[in-house]
């Protein structure tokens, strides 16, 4: 399996993670509220972004991770939920860059108008 895909699926299962983690690590408002916002965006987005001609989407996933990096500052997390914001977002982050191999060539863009 190529490593684009499996970072698509790992970003899938953090996605889940943050819907499930304020029951599990038991954190309520608003670090609650902001994981049950952002799990569900990281899931969409790494679903669609496991096709090759949309894998450009992903990059939506680095910013969802920057601002899972960022929240806890802005909205004062307590410490539970403040790591576990820390940790998911610069894994997601990170899996986000991951670009994999083009192997073909959709489309073509606005040249492809007007050729004949």
């Amino acid at each position: 399996m190529k490593f684009a895909i499996i970072a698509r699926l790992l970003n899938i299962a953090l996605g889940v993670w943050l819907m499930v983690a304020p029951a599990v690590l038991g954190y309520t408002t608003p670090a609650s509220i902001n994981d049950r916002i952002v799990g569900p965006l990281v899931i969409t987005i790494a679903t669609v972004a496991l096709w090759e001609v949309t894998r450009a989407l992903r990059r939506v996933n680095l910013l969802l991770g920057i601002w899972l990096l960022v929240a806890p500052w802005l909205l004062v997390y307590p410490l539970r939920p403040l790591v576990n914001s820390l940790i998911v977002g610069l894994i997601i982050g990170a899996l986000a860059l991951v670009h994999g191999k083009i192997t073909g060539r959709y489309g073509g863009g606005w040249s492809s108008l007007f050729t004949a």
